[in-house]
């Protein structure tokens, strides 16, 4: 009884979902580092870790989100945290203007479109169309997108994981297998298609590349929620 008492203890501290989620991507990382292995990238595997340490502990997901809610608090510091290498890069980005933004054109543009016509061409409905419309931007901006077009918000954001996850893992082997290696390319490529988890893969190849992915990501978040819905309603 004493050691049932210790173990409930535990496992309902306000902080162990905080543990349990860094103590997770500790080790996802860990293992990713040593193998190089796509498939161990680490936010899934770390994702992975932290459902099944639920389950085995049988807590709800709402009692895990209000334990790791410093976690939560901690995302907007981080994502103000991502000026840092934009600044560093600040003359390198002057530089890259015009293809930047003819970048953000086209393949923002071409992401988006893409992803729709695979779905209408599976036959998805209305409604998923408008749900997969955003997934190559930030959950937050993807979920009131998704709910403004018409869309599920809720799906959106499943989206959202599924594609930063995806393409963080096969990104960079897409890219080497395309021969390219200039570190702003790499950068504008990854934050444009895989959001905030492609920008984390960006900042372990380079500042320089962390600092394109970041600009990527943001710009192409502000596309979306200004001509996403702008485009839809003159459409339909």
């Amino acid at each position: 009884m004493q050691w049932q008492a210790a173990w409930e203890a535990v496992i309902h501290h306000p902080l162990f979902g905080v543990a349990i989620t860094l103590a997770a991507f500790q080790l996802a990382f860990a293992a990713y580092e040593r193998t190089r292995w796509v498939f161990l990238q680490p936010v899934l595997v770390s994702m992975l870790l932290v459902i099944g340490i639920l389950l085995l502990c049988g807590l709800s997901y709402a009692e895990y989100r209000a334990s790791a809610q410093m976690l939560t608090v901690l995302l907007g510091p981080a994502t103000v945290a991502l000026a840092v290498p934009l600044y560093l890069n600040l003359r390198r980005i002057r530089e890259l203007f015009a293809p930047i933004m003819l970048t953000l054109l086209v393949a923002g543009t071409g992401a988006t479109a893409l992803g729709m016509a695979l779905a209408w061409g599976f036959g998805a409905d209305r409604v998923i169309l408008m749900t997969l419309a955003p997934k190559s931007v930030t959950s937050p901006i993807a979920m009131l997108v998704a709910e403004q077009i018409g869309g599920v918000a809720a799906l959106a954001a499943v989206f959202v994981m599924i594609t930063g996850i995806l393409g963080a893992i096969f990104g960079p082997a897409l890219l080497r297998l395309c021969r390219v290696s200039n570190p702003a390319a790499r950068g504008m490529a990854l934050g444009l298609t895989a959001h905030a988890v492609g920008t984390a893969q960006a900042l372990q190849e380079s500042d320089e590349s962390g600092a394109f992915a970041a600009l990527a990501m943001s710009l192409m978040g502000v596309m979306t929620a200004v001509l996403l819905p702008l485009l839809v309603t003159l459409l339909l």
